[in-house]
C-alpha cells in the first residue's frame, strides 16, 4: 500500500521499518520536533525519502501542507506513537482511513501515559490498533491485546512490554489492513459495559506530590511510586525542607531476593 507516516519513538521506528521491508511504499512522513522526538533521526532515514516528502507535527496546520500531502495519493495513513491530534483535513486526505497504534487496551486509558493509569485505576493494560475519528483514541478497532500486569511492575516495566504489544499486534494485523479484510469495532461494541477512561498528560500532576501528613491505603501508595517509577519522568516526590525529594520503587519477588536479586527497578 501507498502510505503516509506519522510516528516517533522506538515503536515508530520498528513499525515503519516493518513496512518498508514488506515492500508497503512510504510516500510522506510527519515526525516530532527534535525537542519532542526519539528515534526521529532513525525514523527519516528508515523511510527513504526526500526532504520535501518529511514535515514536522506542528507544520501541519500551515496553509497548504494539506494539499501536498494529498498530491501524494496515498491510500492509507499510519500512525505510531504520534502524539499530535489530526485534523479532519489531514483525515480525510487517505481513502482507506487512517489507523493508529496505541499503548492501551481501549476503550480504557485513552490518551497519555497509559502505563501509568493502568497500574493506578487497576485498568486493563495492552495494545490497540484503530481508526482514528475526531475524538482522542476513540475511533473504531481493528484489534487489541491485553498485556497483564505483574505486581513487581513498575511503570518503566509495563511500558516497555506494553510496545512490544504493539509492534506485535501491528505485524500480525496489517496483512488484514492491506487486503481490505480489517474489521472496524466500535469502542461502544467492544464489551458489554465498557465505557473506557481517559487522561490528559498533566492528569499525573495529582498523583505524583506525596503528602506526609496524609493517609494512604498501602495498596493506593505503593501503586503510585510504582506506576511513577518511569525514567525519564522524575515520577512522584515529597517536599521536606522546601526541596523536593523524588522517589523510585524497587519490586521484587521472593524468589528474585534469593536469587541475584535484580527485581524490577527503573
Amino acid at each position: 500500500m501507498r502510505f503516509v507516516f506519522f510516528g516517533s519513538n522506538r515503536v515508530g521506528l520498528e513499525t515503519l521499518r516493518y513496512l518498508t521491508e514488506r515492500g508497503d511504499e512510504i510516500v510522506g512522513l510527519v515526525v516530532h520536533a527534535p525537542d519532542r522526538s526519539r528515534y526521529r533521526d532513525e525514523i527519516v532515514s528508515v523511510s527513504g525519502l526526500a526532504a520535501d516528502r518529511v514535515w514536522e507535527a506542528k507544520s501541519l496546520r500551515l496553509p497548504g501542507i494539506a494539499n501536498a500531502i494529498g498530491a501524494l495519493n496515498a491510500e492509507i495513513g499510519v500512525s505510531a506513537f504520534f502524539g499530535y491530534i489530526l485534523r479532519p483535513d489531514i483525515l480525510e486526505l487517505f481513502p482507506a482511513g487512517t489507523i493508529n497504534l496505541h499503548p492501551a487496551y481501549l476503550p480504557y486509558n485513552r490518551g497519555a501515559f497509559t502505563n501509568v493509569w493502568a497500574i493506578v485505576d487497576g485498568t486493563p493494560a495492552g495494545a490497540t490498533l484503530h481508526y482514528i475519528d475526531v475524538g482522542v483514541d476513540t475511533g473504531d478497532v481493528i484489534a487489541r491485546r491485553r498485556v497483564d500486569i505483574a505486581p513487581t511492575d513498575t511503570g518503566g516495566s509495563l511500558y516497555a512490554r506494553l510496545e512490544k504489544a504493539c509492534t506485535d499486534l501491528f505485524e500480525e494485523t496489517w496483512p488484514q489492513i492491506a487486503t481490505g479484510e480489517a474489521p472496524r469495532i466500535p469502542q461502544s461494541g467492544t464489551q458489554s459495559g465498557e465505557e473506557g477512561t481517559s487522561h490528559r498528560m498533566k492528569d499525573v500532576d495529582t498523583i505524583d506530590e506525596i503528602d506526609l501528613d496524609a493517609t494512604y491505603k498501602a495498596r493506593d501508595l505503593i501503586d503510585i511510586l510504582r506506576a511513577r517509577t518511569f525514567p525519564p519522568y522524575a515520577g512522584a516526590y515529597f517536599t521536606e525542607n522546601e526541596k523536593r525529594v523524588y522517589l523510585r520503587l524497587q519490586l521484587l519477588t521472593e524468589d528474585e531476593l534469593a536469587g541475584d536479586g535484580e527485581g524490577t527497578e527503573l
